[in-house]
């Protein structure tokens, strides 16, 4: 059983850029796809960013698209998220997520797809 744990979340102005990351406590994320997902105070949790076990593979949501980066390291130890262009909106605890698949394997965007989730991290952007 995998455990994940996010860090990198933090209070940033509207505009700027933070860096997320998603590690496995004592082990790595080389067999898993792994999703980023945030829950905004009274809302549900939603899609942010995925990728595919072989990080070809990856998709976004459309409020994110053209902002947001989903990256593994090469030794998949480690998937960031770069969020830049920050907007209020972004406000949330952002949680990773991963799911053993076979290397050819797709991304999944549902929350169901994932039985692996890390604790979140708070992103809270200001204006």
């Amino acid at each position: 059983q995998v455990q994940l744990v996010e860090s990198g979340g933090g209070l940033v102005q509207a505009g700027g850029s933070l860096r997320l990351s998603c590690a496995a406590s004592g082990g790595t994320l080389s067999s898993y796809a792994v999703g980023w997902f945030r829950q905004a105070p009274g809302k549900e949790r939603e899609f942010v960013s995925a990728t595919s076990r072989s990080g070809g593979l990856t998709g976004y949501a459309n409020s994110v698209k053209g902002r947001f980066t989903i990256s593994r390291d090469n030794a998949k130890i480690t998937v960031y998220l770069q969020m830049n262009s920050l907007k209020e909106e972004d406000t949330a605890v952002y949680y990773c997520a991963a799911q053993l698949t076979s290397y050819t394997g797709p991304y999944y965007s549902r929350r169901g797809d994932y039985d692996y989730w890390g604790q979140g991290t708070q992103v809270t952007v200001s204006s």
